[in-house]
């Protein structure tokens, strides 16, 4: 197939399945050591860089070589960051309540429980939502302006999502903010500018690999990373009981887009 080593590409799929396994393989050990299975969150980044590091490896004599060394940049960058983030911020606390209520509902035994249901659904998640880096090592024609409007959206996307993230830690990390909403910076234009960030990344990488077919056909994967961000574990979930904690959340959803950063709403009678 012109553009792509496709049989290269097969050849190397059980071996970035393998790399998933050994990193959610290796969390979950760490997590029965520590006591709580939130250390999940921080291998969700390093399950993407050791796929990207794989399929890096494995395309050395089909991928073009600068689009391979772009997309494992690409991915490495954003995985890592993640990854220190969220450890950071988890670091020295206890098990997460998203954690806690999963356990508790366990019929069994509560860590094989933990496994099936956040383990093996959050490794099957990653290795679909990867496709697209994935195809793109394996693809052997020189990056074009599709690939670079990708590096530049997946740009846009770190912006939002590094410095959201930045703004959120020192918000919550100032005495003065208990109990308040934070809706200045970025925050004043969307909710969720991490996870706006988080969807613009990976549909920049995926871009990367749309420009070469059969790159078009991982579609899906940043879909699904879209809608778990917007729909599905993301921002609803955060958002389910916020409001008990921060009582002015409300009035902050009422004028405050949820996920594509807007102008805030005028409040009623603003203009009076």
């Amino acid at each position: 197939m012109d553009g792509f080593a496709g049989e290269a590409f097969l050849a190397a799929v059980p071996f970035t399945l393998v790399a998933v396994v050994v990193v959610l393989g290796a969390t979950f050990w760490v997590a029965r050591r520590v006591g709580r299975h939130s250390v999940v969150d921080v291998a969700w980044g390093l399950g993407f860089v050791a796929v990207a590091l794989t399929a890096f490896v494995l395309s050395a004599d089909d991928g073009e070589v600068v689009r391979r060394a772009v997309v494992l940049a690409l991915t490495a960058v954003w995985g890592l960051r993640l990854a220190a983030h969220i450890y950071l911020r988890s670091c020295g606390k206890g098990e997460d309540r998203r954690y806690e209520e999963l356990m508790s509902r366990a019929k069994g035994n509560p860590h094989l429980h933990a496994l099936t249901r956040v383990y093996l659904t959050q490794g099957a998640i990653m290795w679909f939502v990867s496709l697209p880096v994935q195809v793109a090592m394996f693809q052997t024609l020189p990056l074009g302006w599709i690939g670079l409007a990708g590096i530049a959206l997946w740009a846009m996307g770190m912006f939002f999502e590094a410095v959201g993230d930045w703004q959120l830690t020192r918000f919550r990390n100032d005495p003065s903010t208990e109990g308040k909403v934070l809706d200045t910076g970025l925050w004043r234009y969307t909710r969720h500018p991490n996870y706006f960030g988080d969807a613009c990344v990976w549909w920049g990488i995926s871009l990367v690999a749309f420009e070469v077919w059969p790159g078009v056909l991982t579609l899906g994967s940043p879909v699904v990373m879209t809608w778990l961000l917007a729909r599905g574990t993301g921002k609803p979930l955060l958002e389910r009981d916020i409001e008990q904690r921060r009582p002015g959340y409300a009035d902050y959803v009422r004028r405050t887009s949820g996920f594509v950063p807007l102008p805030p709403k005028r409040e009623s009678g603003a203009d009076r």
